[in-house]
């Protein structure tokens, strides 16, 4: 059995998949282009990311070990003065190297 043969119903349903992501995103994209959003709702929307990393990390943060519990705290402090995305890689840098130092 060679584990990287793969069978064509396997590659059509990937295709398949990713034909659904890229309509999907590419709708978005046609439609909230027509869309006056303003008030309540764009607050809304604009805090929807930092919202679903929370819901994301916080169960990690309270159930692994103080790595990651450090790290969660650096992050924060990051998020604080840069944008999302350098304070997410600093939070997986300093997981990382906190793992490494033995935490």
């Amino acid at each position: 059995m060679d584990i990287w043969a793969t069978e064509t119903a396997t590659l059509m349903t990937i295709a398949g998949m990713a034909l659904v992501t890229w309509c999907t995103r590419m709708g978005g994209y046609f439609f909230g282009r027509r869309l006056q959003i303003a008030g309540r709702t764009k607050a809304a929307l604009e805090a929807m990311p930092p919202a679903i990393l929370t819901a994301i990390i916080a169960p990690l943060v309270l159930t692994e070990g103080p790595a990651e519990a450090i790290a969660a705290a650096v992050t924060v402090l990051a998020a604080l003065r840069l944008p999302t995305l350098a304070a997410i890689a600093l939070g997986v840098g300093a997981v990382v190297v906190l793992r490494y130092a033995g935490l």
